[in-house]
């Protein structure tokens, strides 16, 4: 049977009361998608609201489009499956060997405020799942509690978009919280590069990178986790 994975997606469209539009980000969702692809996994999408969400437009422009992504856009299999994301609280994510789930501004919006997101990431890494997120995504795991009461990311390696990049691409006063801060708030052990640096760390099944250019060794590194518990 080939195991499967699942990638959870924000549904959230406006950056706060900017009047600009987000969701999440391309190269975020292409480039880990393509690295579970090829490895064997078969991958599922889901999102918080269903249907097809959002796409940060930002992320679209070229400059910040690289060939995973074209290879998306390109692939009628992958662009059915975003067009027709399964709402995450219909998914059983007992059935997922991993869970991942990218960034993008929306996700800041949605994800932690969604309990179903947090009880299906629980529930897969409490089942042996390796979970994994990048950027913004780590958004999602703000909200796990594990079946030992714990908070997934208490005392746990992580990283995502840090204060100071926030800072940089100035949304630091529109996003509804920095997510450096509530991660640290909540326990882990928040590790980071410099600014915009592709950056990524592995605490056994948790994978989690800093910023877009960490999409790729998001990727490996979750594919690392996997074979660990082979």
């Amino acid at each position: 049977m080939t195991d499967r994975a699942l990638i959870i997606l924000t549904s959230h469209g406006s950056l706060g009361d900017s009047g600009k539009d987000t969701g999440f980000y391309w190269e975020e969702l292409a480039t880990p998608y393509w690295a579970l692809v090829d490895h064997g996994l078969e991958v599922d999408l889901a999102s918080v609201a269903g249907g097809e969400p959002p796409a940060d437009p930002g992320s679209a422009e070229d400059e910040n489009v690289n060939d995973d992504v074209r290879r998306f856009l390109a692939d009628d299999t992958a662009m059915k499956a975003l067009k027709n994301t399964s709402a995450i609280e219909t998914v059983d994510a007992s059935a997922y060997r991993l869970v991942y789930v990218p960034g993008g501004h929306g996700t800041m919006y949605d994800l932690s405020q969604t309990p179903a997101v947090g009880k299906a990431i629980a529930t897969a890494f409490d089942n042996g799942a390796v979970v994994g997120a990048v950027c913004h995504g780590p958004a999602g795991l703000l909200d796990v509690t594990l079946d030992n009461g714990k908070a997934l990311i208490e005392g746990r390696k992580v990283t995502g978009f840090t204060n100071s990049e926030e800072k940089a691409v100035g949304l630091e006063d529109i996003v509804p919280y920095l997510l450096e801060t509530r991660l640290r708030e909540l326990g882990a052990d928040y590790v980071k590069a410099d600014d915009f640096a592709a950056h990524a760390v592995r605490d056994g099944r948790l994978v989690t990178g800093q910023n877009p250019p960490s999409s790729k060794k998001v990727g490996e590194l979750m594919i690392e986790a996997l074979k660990a518990e082979t």
